[in-house]
């Protein structure tokens, strides 16, 4: 009888270990599950380029690849087209905190950190994949660290192309033929040059181009030929010239304060997928200029391409916007001149 008390004493004590082993399973997959997954976030992303250009598609893949890597944990709202800030509103709420992320032009950081200016620079960068170098080395290095003294995180470079010139006056062969001409400008450096060649610099938003050639208020415009193509410069505008000034850049940047406070798993998914993202849409640059620029020929513009041989002349006689950038961005400037000479 004692025997039977003890096999069943046994057999209780093995069962009831056997469900303790049991149940501590399904506790430790919820610790290494809990692991694996991210703080919850909502991040709000505002940009102002029309939503089919090859940046914004970039920019909207970005939000969902993040949010899916994350199994929906950190949610990229995005807010295309102006709808939540306009390009001039921009950085400032980036760097208060009144938007966590936003895509803006490197030219409108120019007022926060001069040194940005360097991609108004005209002809410091004659092919995609030099400036790909650059800004993937010490010289963009150099930029996110000023950006950062200031309050923003450089999470992304997006290359929008090269930006060209528009006008209805007559074919722009030379820096000559810019004299006494009004077009319209997209910055400080640029309007440096475009004085440099004889011509007045008026600045507008880039939804404002369209009616003021209509209107005759400009006379030309510069920009990228995709937007040329989005906001169809074709049907106001006869001449383009094809000189490849200016490698435009936009930048994705982040509230430094928001940034430092999330978590280092959030931060490295953010980095990895947006470095992914940067090399989509340098690739998306080339090709779309080549495209944008057939497409404005078949719709009617009358292009020029300067000769590679002429380029000397052009840069030699925009030698004053090198001068007003130096002067404005100081040492750093310098310092990057310098390394994109030694390229």
């Amino acid at each position: 009888m004692k025997n039977w008390i003890k096999l069943i004493t046994f057999l209780i004590v093995s069962t009831f270990l056997l469900a303790a082993c049991n149940t501590s399973e399904p506790e430790t997959k919820a610790v290494n599950a809990s692991d694996d997954s991210y703080e919850e976030a909502t991040i709000r992303l505002a940009y102002n380029l029309p939503q089919d250009h090859h940046i914004a598609k970039g920019i909207e893949q970005f939000a969902k690849d993040v949010t899916e890597k994350s199994a929906g944990a950190i949610k990229v709202q995005v807010y295309p087209a102006g709808q939540l800030l306009t390009d001039k509103d921009m950085n400032q709420s980036i760097l208060t905190g009144g938007v966590e992320m936003g895509v803006n032009s490197s030219t409108l950081w120019a007022s926060t950190v001069p040194a940005m200016g360097i991609f108004d620079v005209p002809y410091i960068f004659t092919t995609y994949e030099e400036a790909g170098e650059a800004i993937n080395g010490e010289f963009g290095n150099k930029l996110r660290s000023a950006m950062e003294e200031k309050g923003a995180k450089v999470l992304m470079f997006a290359d929008y192309g090269y930006a060209q010139f528009a006008n209805n006056k007559r074919p722009l062969e030379s820096p000559s033929d810019f004299k006494g001409l009004k077009i319209r400008s997209i910055g400080d450096i640029p309007s440096e040059m475009i004085k440099a060649y004889g011509a007045s610099p008026v600045f507008m938003g880039g939804g404002e181009v369209y009616m003021a050639l209509q209107r005759n208020t400009v006379d030309g415009a510069t920009s990228g030929t995709t937007a040329m193509v989005q906001r169809k410069y074709d049907e106001v505008a006869k001449y383009l010239t094809i000189n490849n000034y200016a490698y435009l850049e936009f930048i994705l940047a982040v509230n430094q304060d928001y940034w430092n406070g999330l978590p280092e798993k959030s931060q490295e998914l953010l980095t990895e997928t947006a470095k992914e993202t940067e090399d989509w849409i340098r690739q998306q640059a080339k090709s779309e200029d080549e495209t944008t620029a057939k497409q404005l020929e078949e719709k009617g513009m009358e292009v020029y391409v300067v000769p590679e041989e002429d380029l000397p002349e052009w840069k030699e006689a925009a030698k004053p916007a090198w001068d007003a950038f130096t002067k404005n961005s100081g040492d750093l400037g310098k310092e990057l001149l310098e390394i994109v000479d030694k390229q």
